[in-house]
């Protein structure tokens, strides 16, 4: 028995009130300053715990299983490098926001290199997050358009008009402080949705968990995890090195993921949060990645036709295939894991252009004037998100998961140079045409990635772009600084 649409709807309906309950608690009391840090009062287990739905995502949720037919575990030898990265920001970037007492994390690029540098950093986050929140956002669009919205007639555009005003509503008021406890409840639907759908396919199959797994160890090369060919996009040196950077720019240099960990009241609980956060995040990231070897062996023992985009697999078997109960579970998990990120992302955007474009921290506005700005901002990125889900949904053709990675090696590449610089170099030394410089670094990058094999012998770039990308923007920058002096 597969779910019904009415049925979808009322599941969908039942947890958006649940998650406006809890925005109902966290707002209480709530200001401007609230909505931006939380009061610093939020528990370090609870940032961590919720920071893992926000990091995954419905891109994990569905498109991780569906790359281990054509990547097997390879995602591995970037998830070892993500604890890396992780330890790096711990240690290296938080100690640096702490000290300065940053609500917005740009905010050090102003005190390092000045105005210039602070409004293109800030400018890329911008870019960045509405990015990869829109192909979040997407993914979930498009699961609830097959369970609910194309049975009872209604248009993609509709879908994704109401997913954004549902987020927006249940963020407005309590900001960051509702984000945290909200999340924490996502990333467990998120997880325990993955849990169940493994035993749900292992008695479908009438097999055992460790049975199916080792099915698969024997008959494919789906649990391959280390790939030592150097010319290749998943060489493990390459994907270990590249993962460390990712999270480096992708958490540490990005207001999203910091500005919750931001909320912990001292650095040292901060540390604490972001070190147990990256090892519990691997074990999730081997959970998906198992569920996808589940999730094609089961198609395997069905006989089924797989889907041209690899992402709606798991989509298809869930609303086909589990039955009722495991529709179900799908649907809770997906939109838990969509809505963990895309509200913080909305929360972050809007943080970052109050603080960083409009002063809002140091406007002699008063409090009324502020809430109105700060209102009339969020609802500002709300639809501009919702424009760009329509836009994502107009050009997907690829593995979700893959197109916002690339995506990321484009936008954050000079998010990091511009931290590296800042960081490294010495505070008299001030680069110019900084702006420029940002924009130039991604050009020449993009022309090497599509012209790679024909001028470095058959190499191909993988995601390792963000770090070419990083070094030209600190190598125009280092440049400049001389020029200035």
């Amino acid at each position: 028995m597969s779910i019904t649409a009415n049925q979808s709807l009322l599941i969908f309906v039942s947890y958006i009130l649940l998650l406006f309950l809890i925005s109902y608690w966290t707002s209480k009391n709530s200001s401007t300053l609230s909505f931006f840090n939380g009061n610093k009062n939020s528990p370090w287990y609870a940032v961590m715990y919720g920071m893992i739905g926000t990091t995954l995502s419905g891109i994990t949720f569905i498109s991780l299983p569906g790359i281990v037919k054509g990547a097997s575990f390879s995602y591995l030898q970037m998830s070892l490098g993500y604890i890396l990265g992780y330890i790096g920001v711990a240690y290296i970037l938080m100690p640096i926001y702490y000290k300065n007492n940053l609500i917005s994390i740009y905010g050090y690029l102003d005190k390092r290199l000045g105005k210039s540098a602070y409004k293109t950093g800030a400018s890329f986050f911008i870019i960045s997050r509405g990015l990869q929140a829109a192909g979040k956002l997407f993914i979930m669009a498009t699961v609830l358009q097959t369970f609910i919205y194309t049975p009872l007639g209604i248009p993609y555009t509709v879908n994704a008009f109401i997913l954004l005003l549902i987020i927006t509503l249940y963020t407005l008021k309590g900001g960051i402080k509702t984000v945290v406890w909200t999340d924490t409840l996502q990333t467990t639907f998120m997880i325990g949705a993955g849990v169940l759908t493994l035993y749900l396919i292992a008695d479908q199959m009438n097999m055992s968990l460790s049975d199916i797994y080792q099915k698969a160890v024997e008959e494919t090369n789906y649990t391959q995890a280390f790939f030592w060919d150097i010319k290749a996009t998943n060489y493990f040196w390459k994907q270990f090195i590249t993962g460390a950077f990712i999270v480096i720019v992708m958490t540490g240099l990005d207001q999203d993921m910091m500005q919750k960990s931001l909320t912990i009241k001292t650095l040292k609980a901060a540390q604490k949060n972001m070190v147990f956060f990256s090892f519990i995040l691997f074990g999730t990231i081997a959970l998906f990645l198992i569920l996808g070897v589940f999730i094609y062996q089961y198609a395997d023992f069905l006989s089924l036709e797989l889907p041209k985009k690899s992402d709606q697999l798991f989509p298809m078997i869930a609303q086909q295939k589990l039955g009722l109960f495991g529709a179900c579970i799908f649907l809770l998990g997906v939109t838990a894991a969509a809505f963990s990120s895309a509200d913080s992302a909305i929360t972050s955007l809007t943080t970052s252009f109050c603080i960083d474009f409009l002063n809002l921290d140091h406007s002699q506005k008063s409090d009324v004037e502020k809430l109105k700005v700060r209102k009339i901002t969020h609802i500002g990125f709300a639809f501009g998100l919702f424009l760009l889900v329509i836009f994502f949904n107009s050009i997907n053709n690829t593995n979700a998961l893959d197109t916002i990675l690339k995506l990321a090696s484009y936008t954050y590449g000079p998010l990091l140079g511009l931290f590296a610089f800042s960081i490294i170099m010495k505070e008299d030394r001030k680069p110019m045409f900084v702006p420029l410089i940002c924009i130039i670094s991604p050009v020449i990058c993009y022309y090497l990635q599509a012209n790679s094999a024909s001028l470095f012998d058959g190499y191909k770039f993988g995601y390792e772009l963000l770090l070419l990308n990083g070094v030209l923007t600190f190598l125009g920058l280092l440049l400049t600084s001389f020029l200035k002096k």
